[in-house]
């Protein structure tokens, strides 16, 4: 339970850590837990989204749910997601992307990342039949988080000095890495019963993640915390892709 909490510390504004005593050795296994946090946010936002479709039109209903989530999160994978895109986009070597990451202002890189990010989700979202928005909604945050945690299996960490919160990712062992990939999952099965062929939109989210290891090897040698993020908005969206073409099949 510590590891739950502090996993659920980590990924929204909810002060578990008040009441709770979460032990600094929780923050370094709760990797494996980054999934069922997803639980919480992708609950959250399919639960505004829902309440406020009965009064509003799908679109705003779609906005002001992901506004919800920006609320309860703290914007932390947008903000990985800016970094990432700066870094990547302006940095020429290793170091150049890895001190433009580490630059808290936002750069043009970022904005346009941000921006193309929200236009896709939301469009996608506003696009897929009004049953299949909250499913699809609980289905891919945690699905993309798990595809996020798999850095930490695969990359080392990037920064020699280490993560300036001090936290140390170890690779999970092969029980760490189901309970990491069931958490992941199980939020896929209403998706996948409906009469849509949506088992097929993970292959795309699978493929990106392999592209993004490719990259963060190739440019910076591992990851970062603002790879983690960045991997779970981009996962996201390939995901929203692959459920919207799997519809329109």
């Amino acid at each position: 339970m510590k590891r739950i909490a502090a996993a659920l510390t980590l990924f929204t504004r909810i002060p578990f850590w008040k009441w709770t005593d979460i032990p600094s050795e929780a923050y370094t296994s709760a990797v494996v837990f980054w999934p069922l946090a997803g639980w919480l946010t992708g609950a959250v936002t399919a639960g505004v989204f829902s309440g406020l479709s009965f009064l509003l039109p799908t679109l705003p209903a779609i906005i002001l749910a992901l506004v919800a989530r920006l609320l309860l999160t703290g914007a932390l994978h947008e903000d990985g997601l800016a970094d990432v895109c700066d870094g990547f986009g302006g940095g020429r070597d290793k170091e150049s992307v890895l001190r433009i990451m580490k630059d808290s202002h936002i750069g043009t890189y970022g904005t346009i990342g941000l921006i193309c990010y929200f236009l896709l989700v939301i469009s996608v979202l506003a696009s897929l039949p009004y049953p299949l928005i909250a499913l699809t909604i609980i289905a891919i945050d945690p699905f993309s988080k798990f595809c996020a945690s798999q850095l930490v299996n695969i990359l080392p960490y990037a920064r020699p000095e280490g993560a300036k919160n001090k936290i140390r990712y170890p690779k999970m062992t092969a029980f760490q890495f189901i309970q990491n990939m069931l958490s992941g999952c199980i939020p896929l099965i209403p998706l996948v019963l409906t009469e849509y062929q949506t088992s097929l939109s993970v292959i795309l989210p699978a493929v990106t993640l392999f592209c993004l290891i490719h990259l963060m090897r190739r440019r910076i040698g591992g990851y970062t915390g603002d790879c983690c993020g960045a991997t779970f908005s981009i996962c996201e969206a390939a995901m929203l892709v692959g459920v919207c073409i799997t519809v329109n099949l």
